[in-house]
């Protein structure tokens, strides 16, 4: 689950990935020195490098048309959990795990209360319909989704306004690179997987690189783990396989 939090680069959440160039840049956290980050698997190094305002989603220089427009033409079945995003409902209580069980270590939070990510500001950066955005709500987190797709921001705001907990989300269609330019503040900022066939596999990066990339954005990885598929359950589980989906957390180092 990602991230991209420091300055010079740009970092992109659109599906199973995020993009991530030379340097990473992004939002900041509110307090530097607990702040962390969490990096989901499936990350890319190449990116388009314009940026305008299109076809009623956000474009900069960390995304691209084509996978903007793919996602605006799948919006409508975010909450379908039988439907393209069924992969990522399937997932969900899995990445919730890990996402819970580093940030409580992290910030000291008891990871048996109901509400575990209370006083937390957290970003859910390429956050599509609000399928991870509204369980970290529940867990009592001050959620700030965003989205530079139009349509996905338009369904996520009228899924999470029949919750009264999740209707305090705040959506915005915008884009990484912008919070970063309103100097927006976060305890964690978090990138995850969306659906598959949207990038190439010759973009994705290892690992190795996404550690390396991260220690030269001053951020230190602190916990990897990887995702495995049983299929005669239909369940997802975390493991040490990092081959293939992996997950990481990383804090960013004080300055």
């Amino acid at each position: 689950m990602a991230s991209k939090l420091v300055r010079h680069s740009h970092l992109r959440a659109l599906s199973s990935s995020i993009s991530i160039n030379n340097h990473i840049h992004s939002p900041h956290f509110s307090n530097p020195n607990r702040a962390p980050l969490s990096f989901s698997y499936r990350l890319f190094s190449n990116a388009s490098s314009s940026s305008s305002s299109t076809g009623g989603f956000q474009r900069s220089s960390s995304l691209k048309d084509l996978e903007l427009a793919k996602f605006a033409s799948i919006a409508e079945t975010w909450w379908d959990s039988e439907g393209p995003f069924k992969p990522l409902h399937v997932m969900n209580p899995t990445r919730l795990a890990f996402i819970r069980s580093t940030l409580c270590r992290h910030f000291r939070k008891d990871p048996n209360s109901a509400r575990p990510f209370e006083g937390l500001k957290i970003v859910d950066v390429g956050c599509g319909g609000g399928i991870l955005s509204e369980p970290l709500a529940r867990m009592g987190a001050t959620v700030t989704g965003v989205d530079a797709v139009e349509k996905n921001i338009k369904i996520a705001r009228i899924h999470a306004d029949l919750d009264p907990v999740a209707s305090t989300i705040e959506y915005c269609c915008t884009t990484a690179e912008k919070l970063v330019e309103e100097d927006r503040k976060f305890d964690a900022v978090i990138a995850l997987e969306l659906p598959k066939g949207t990038h190439e596999w010759s973009s994705f990066l290892t690992p190795e690189e996404l550690v390396l990339i991260l220690q030269r954005a001053n951020i230190t990885v602190r916990e990897m783990a990887g995702f495995v598929y049983n299929p005669l359950t239909g369940r997802w589980s975390l493991s040490d396989d990092i081959s293939v989906n992996f997950i990481a957390f990383g804090t960013k180092n004080c300055q």
